[in-house]
């Protein structure tokens, strides 16, 4: 019994061995797994583009009419007719208002009959003159009486002038009877209806308004730092007023500045109480879809250009810092750098400040780039830009 005893003893203390043995295998093994180095992970990087890129400024403006007008009744008169549909397309000289003809005519056919009288008195002073001019030289007549018929003559040859220019007014009366668009544009809403008094007493009557939108204007202003920054990059530009300065503007519902034009007006001074200047653009519009009084973003493209880092738009991140990229150091770690950015060229974006030319920009794969850590980069070369603004 005691042999047997003992036999089971050595029995289970080898069965136990075993076990621990077999237990600190397999934790040896899942150490080794849980202590393998993971390979890093692969980013793509790229050195920032190097172009020359033109310089732009932003600004907001409204837009305006080429011409505005608002129409008249420049004689008293009942309004008779309306010759146009609120809203119309008119061209220049199409008739809109006639008002009462009547007695302008006939205040013309008075003026042209004292006319014919004054005509006819000057005609009949200058037969007297000639007769007695003839009748003193035989002592016929006194000098007096040749005297009184050359003033006569004087007096008709004068009122004669009168009665002509009375002709002229009143054909001038006449024919603002017809009222006619001043230039090519849209007429508003008739101001007056038929059957009204216009002009009464003086007073002017506005009867419609017409602006001309094609081409626009645009209106905004630039402030004092913004100026002179321009000025000092483009020392030896011709004026805004010679119109040779590109500019665009873009709608709100529009994606870039679509619409292309130039500036052709600045004011002649720096308003003191703002400590800006206004500038004024012009642009076509020949669909005449833009109207006078839009909100429209503005870029104003000056005529120097200058070298500049562009990277993707995508490779820009922008947290409470401000805006930054991610780049990878020589030790094959991720950094990130603070920059600062220009405008927007094509797809890409220009770094005005915190970048090389030499550094490696994470481009893609910027989810597995967390700065301080080891990646794996791929290089790929930088990528041109189409030189255009975003339209």
């Amino acid at each position: 019994m005691v042999s047997t005893r003992m036999g089971w003893s050595a029995t289970r203390s080898a069965v136990a061995v075993a076990g621990w043995t077999l237990l600190a295998m397999l934790a040896a093994c899942r150490d080794g797994k849980s202590t393998a180095t993971a390979p890093p992970p692969a980013v793509t990087v790229a050195k920032p583009a190097r172009e020359s890129v033109a310089n732009y400024l932003d600004f907001t403006g409204n837009t305006a009419a080429f011409n505005t007008a608002t129409v008249v009744a420049r004689v008293e008169g009942y309004l008779e007719k309306i010759h146009f549909t609120d809203g119309q397309q008119v061209k220049k000289g199409d008739l809109l208002f006639t008002i009462q003809q009547e007695q302008y005519k006939a205040q013309l056919e008075q003026a042209q009959a004292q006319v014919q009288g004054q005509k006819v008195a000057l005609k009949h002073a200058e037969t007297e003159l000639v007769r007695y001019s003839a009748l003193v030289k035989q002592d016929a007549a006194t000098q007096t009486t040749v005297d009184h018929w050359q003033a006569e003559r004087d007096s008709a040859a004068a009122a004669l002038l009168g009665a002509e220019a009375q002709v002229e007014l009143a054909k001038l009366n006449l024919g603002y009877t017809l009222v006619r668009a001043p230039f090519d544009g849209r007429v508003g809403r008739h101001l007056v209806d038929v059957g009204n008094l216009v002009g009464s007493m003086g007073q002017q009557t506005n009867l419609a308004q017409i602006d001309q939108i094609d081409p626009l204007y645009v209106y905004f202003t630039i402030d004092e730092r913004d100026l002179l920054r321009v000025m000092e990059r483009n020392k030896d530009a011709p004026p805004l007023t010679q119109g040779s300065l590109p500019a665009h503007f873009g709608l709100l519902t529009e994606e870039g500045y679509p619409h292309e034009g130039k500036l052709d007006f600045a004011s002649l001074s720096v308003a003191p109480t703002t400590g800006t200047l206004q500038v004024r653009g012009i642009f076509p519009n020949k669909n005449l879809r833009i109207l006078p009084g839009l909100f429209v973003r503005v870029r104003v493209q000056a005529p120097a250009k200058r070298d500049a880092l562009l990277v993707p738009g995508d490779a820009v991140s922008f947290d409470q810092q401000g805006e930054y990229v991610l780049v990878v150091n020589a030790k094959s770690v991720v950094e990130r750098r603070s920059v600062k950015v220009g405008l927007q060229v094509g797809d890409k974006l220009v770094i005005d400040d915190g970048l090389s030319p030499d550094d490696q920009v994470v481009v893609e794969g910027i989810l597995q780039a967390i700065p301080g850590r080891e990646v794996s980069p791929q290089q790929v070369g930088p990528a041109t830009s189409d030189q255009r603004p975003v339209t």
